[in-house]
């Protein structure tokens, strides 16, 4: 126990954590991480002390469990996980102890929240999947139904029970769920005289409704838990309402298929108030209940259109709430989308944009039955006096395009084109935001009514006076020159992959092009993502490029150049913090944009900017901004395209390169530049052939290393599989060196077996496999060469044929392979027959590879139909082989 005179200290130093004083709060702030340093169990105990002494004074106690609770748990899963672990390690007296402390500590706060709720919670998230502190949930239980509990005792004890519910894994408490809710119930019922508690009791509610799954099955609980959170929803008490309208919107997603009975008299009459009503918070969970009525029902008419193309009948059914809504819906939905504020934030979250995404939900949902409720509404009000009703009329038009049937939705919109190209003229900026954005849905969805010939060049106009416009209004522009553009390339004439001559952009392409540049130069280039935007636009514009183009798209390669040489011209100058994350940016939209021209750029004229190209690269991946994540990853991937058109000239750079891609190869912490840089390897292989051979040790030695590494994010780890198919393939003969190491690396990641229930994980081995096949097939490639007669040195693969053999069987048991995993594994049969020959007959001769060979020719995907088919005559041909022999 901590004497007296360092407790007295401790609570001075609490006190000053909430001190106006910066040296205070400093020095606070370090006193409390040494003590936590030298000594955590007893610093945490003498917390737990402080906290649950009710003659402390409240700013003390808080804080005291503020600092319990921070080295608790942390919101990074990682730092999460260890300090679960530490906590194990405590003695158990001490643990305990803090136990006890905590548990009495419940509703002797007078501040909310309760800190003790919090900490109780998080021991209990650490505690109660390994079976320790049984007996907490039924103490926490009693405080709220005991008849002698005080208001804070019963709020406090199911604050914790809602934080326990919020965090702890799945199926933890499953067994205890009646226990939970019989609290929880309680404490919503209507003669609960504190709003505290019910608030309390249904934000628990909302957070443990997943795991209730057994009470919603049985009729008579789940009508009890129905009434109590219907009556809740018309609490006068805002917070209680909003918190009982959410576990609404939460159970309709959950439990779809058992809300007929309340849906006519309850769900629908409550949500639909909620909707009309003036309060915001209680409008928000009105609208998103009936947005998860649409999601649920356009996920169900997708699951019923699968069953019905597999000729089974649909697990679940829709019960059309959406359909039978609309009429009653769409005006509070459109009323809602007049009632927009002028200077609202672009991130707050209003009943009028949630009114929109409504719509676009229910038009997907509805389709065509959506358009007679909607545009009455939108023909009275485009051309309102009054900019709100002219501005919602064209929300609620660009909402529902993407439902509407594609020859009703070209003629609605090539009607609408001529007022929507005059609205983006319109002096109100809202409505000018608005009708830019519609633009971009149209470009999206119904791309050929943008491109039609009536109205192409008025549209092109204003889009780029719109370009010069506020940042908001330009950002959607660039997001319509993305469809427009993806548009008019698709409606190119052209044979199949070859670039076409000319499209309807060309007249104006360069003009389009030095508006983008100028926008992306634009002194509030910050402002609503526009900068971005402009460069996106700009690469797509570049992409969709035709032949007749290619001149402009080679004088943009040298503005780009000349730009990224400019910024990194700058680096000195830097001064602030808010200037240093701007100028990151600019570099990764400077390398996206230059891949871009990169990939547009012809073979033959690659080497006469090569240098150019790769000596800004080399500035940047040496200076120190060079050296941030995002900037180093886009780096990474323009070289990777120059590497692609260089091909075996890519060679003179590799000295000076080297250091810089070792350098991302060992970047464990920033996962995605070591993917990267991964991938950039594997792709130098490819290019240089047999010249990467010097710089092959290095390489091999740390991806070997990567491999090894616990603390690398597991996607980086296929992608060095399918690197050694590369490198394997590349050097031939000379990759038997390292082939005993690759091969137990393989074989390591072919074995890895996953929770079947974890979608993620199962993702996860399917993508590990598929790069496993790809290191085999590459490894076997490279071995065996191109010569009619297989190069001896395949033969070093001969003692690894069993675990082979037994990975590919492994994946034709396992079923629910991908197209493209059946043909890496029929490609790679294929090969391995063709390698080996007749000794190969007994590993492959089999009914589980027959099978599984049988079934991928019935394929539709025609890579796959044919590889299986050519790997079932390889192995054919073995038979006849064989027999002849004999």
């Amino acid at each position: 126990m901590m004497n007296t005179q360092i407790t007295m200290q401790l609570i001075q130093i609490l006190e000053k954590t909430v001190s106006p004083d910066k040296n205070e709060l400093l020095s606070a702030k370090n006193y409390l991480e040494q003590a936590a340093e030298s000594n955590l169990p007893e610093f945490l105990k003498a917390l737990s002390d402080i906290l649950v002494t009710v003659t402390n004074s409240p700013v003390a106690r808080m804080a005291a469990g503020l600092q319990l609770k921070n080295h608790l748990t942390s919101k990074d899963e990682t730092i999460n996980l260890q300090y679960q672990q530490r906590w194990h390690q405590f003695p158990d007296e001490i643990k305990e102890y803090i136990k006890k402390n905590i548990l009495d500590a419940l509703g002797t706060e007078n501040t909310r929240p309760s800190c003790a709720a919090q900490c109780v919670a998080y021991v209990a998230v650490t505690e109660l999947p390994i079976n320790r502190w049984g007996i907490l949930i039924q103490t926490l239980v009693n405080k709220v139904v005991n008849e002698g509990s005080s208001e804070m005792d019963r709020e406090a004890a199911l604050e914790a029970i809602g934080y326990i519910c919020q965090d702890i894994r799945y199926g933890v408490l499953e067994n205890q769920s009646n226990q939970i809710l019989t609290a929880i119930i309680h404490g919503m019922r209507k003669q609960e005289p504190s709003n505290h508690v019910r608030l309390a009791a249904t934000t628990a509610l909302l957070n443990s409704l997943e795991f209730t799954k057994a009470n919603f099955e049985k009729d008579v609980e789940r009508n009890y838990i129905m009434e109590v959170v219907c009556v809740a929803t018309q609490s006068p008490d805002t917070q209680v309402c909003v918190a009982a309208l959410q576990c609404l919107v939460k159970i309709m997603t959950l439990y779809y298929q058992y809300m007929e009975p309340y849906m006519g008299q309850a769900l629908f009459p409550i949500t639909l108030e909620a909707m009309k009503s003036e309060n915001d918070q209680i409008a928000l969970q009105g609208v998103e209940f009936w947005s998860n009525v649409s999601d649920e029902e356009i996920d169900l008419a997708i699951e019923n259109q699968e069953a019905n193309d597999a000729g089974r009948a649909p697990q679940r059914v829709s019960k059309h709430y959406a359909r039978g809504a609309l009429k009653f819906l769409v005006p509070v939905l459109v009323e809602k989308l007049t009632k927009q504020d002028e200077c609202e934030d672009e991130d707050t979250w209003s009943p009028a944009k949630a009114a929109s995404v409504c719509l676009m939900l229910l038009a997907t949902c509805c389709e065509d039955e959506i358009v007679p409720h909607v545009f009455p509404f939108i023909k009275d009000n485009i051309e309102s006096a009054d900019w709100r009703f002219r501005d919602a009329a064209v929300m609620a038009f660009g909402s529902i395009l993407s439902g509407i049937e594609a020859n009703t939705l070209k003629s609605l919109v090539e009607q609408a084109m001529p007022t929507l190209i005059r609205l983006m003229y319109d002096q109100s900026v809202n409505v000018r935001d608005t009708t830019a954005w519609t633009f971009g849905r149209i470009c999206d969805i119904i791309p050929e009514a943008a491109i039609n010939k009536t109205y192409l060049q008025p549209l092109l106009e204003c889009f780029i006076q719109s370009l010069k416009a506020e940042p908001r209004v330009a950002a959607n522009v660039c997001w319509a020159f993305i469809g427009l553009s993806d548009a008019a390339y698709e409606a190119a004439e052209a044979t199949d992959g070859e670039t076409p001559e000319t499209y309807c952009l060309s007249p104006y392409f360069e003009y389009i092009i030095t508006q983008l540049l100028e926008t992306t130069d634009r002194q509030d280039g910050n402002q609503g993502n526009l900068r971005a935007a402009a460069y996106e636009a700009l690469m797509d514009m570049i992409k969709n490029s035709p032949l007749d183009c290619y001149l402009i798209v080679q004088r943009t390669t040298i503005v780009i150049l000349e730009r990224l040489n400019q910024v990194l011209q700058m680096e000195n100058h830097i001064a602030s913090h808010n200037d240093r994350h701007q100028f990151n940016d600019l570099q990764s939209l400077l390398c996206a944009t230059l891949q871009s021209v990169l990939r547009k750029v012809r073979e033959d004229d690659a080497p006469q900017i090569s240098d150019a190209i790769m000596s800004a690269l080399l500035t940047m991946f040496s200076s120190s901004s060079g050296k941030t994540g995002g900037v180093q990853e886009d780096a990474f991937l323009a070289v990777s395209t120059l590497v692609e058109l260089l091909g075996l000239k890519f060679v003179k750079y590799m000295d000076a390169f080297k250091p810089f891609l070792y350098m991302g190869l060992k970047n464990h912490q920033e996962y995605q530049v070591c993917c990267a840089a991964v991938g950039l390897t594997g792709d130098i292989c490819r290019a240089l052939k047999q010249l990467i051979i010097p710089y092959c040790d290095e390489i091999m030695n740390l991806l070997l290393a990567n491999l090894q590494e616990p603390t690398l994010h597991r996607s980086v780890k296929p992608q060095i599989l399918s690197a050694f198919g590369d490198m394997a393939l590349s050097i031939g003969g000379e990759f038997v060196k390292y082939l005993r190491m690759t091969m137990e690396m393989l074989i390591v990641a072919s074995r890895l077996e996953v929770d079947p229930n974890s979608f993620d994980m199962v993702e996860y081995q399917n993508e590990l496999r598929e790069s496993v096949l790809e290191a085999y097939t590459g490894i076997i490639q490279g071995l065996k060469g191109v010569e009619k007669t297989p190069n001896p040195d395949v033969f070093y693969l001969e003692p690894h044929l069993g675990y082979i053999i037994v990975f590919l069987k492994q994946i034709a048991v396992e079923g629910e392979n991908s197209d493209s995993m059946v043909a890496s594994a029929a490609g790679f049969i294929g090969d391995l027959c063709s390698a080996f020959g007749p000794r190969l007959l007994s590993f492959v001769d089999d009914p589980t590879i027959t099978q599984f060979l049988a079934e991928g020719k019935r394929s539709k995907a025609s890579r796959t139909k044919s590889l299986c088919n050519w790997a079932t005559k390889e192995i054919k041909k073995l038979r006849e082989h064989q027999t002849i022999a004999q």
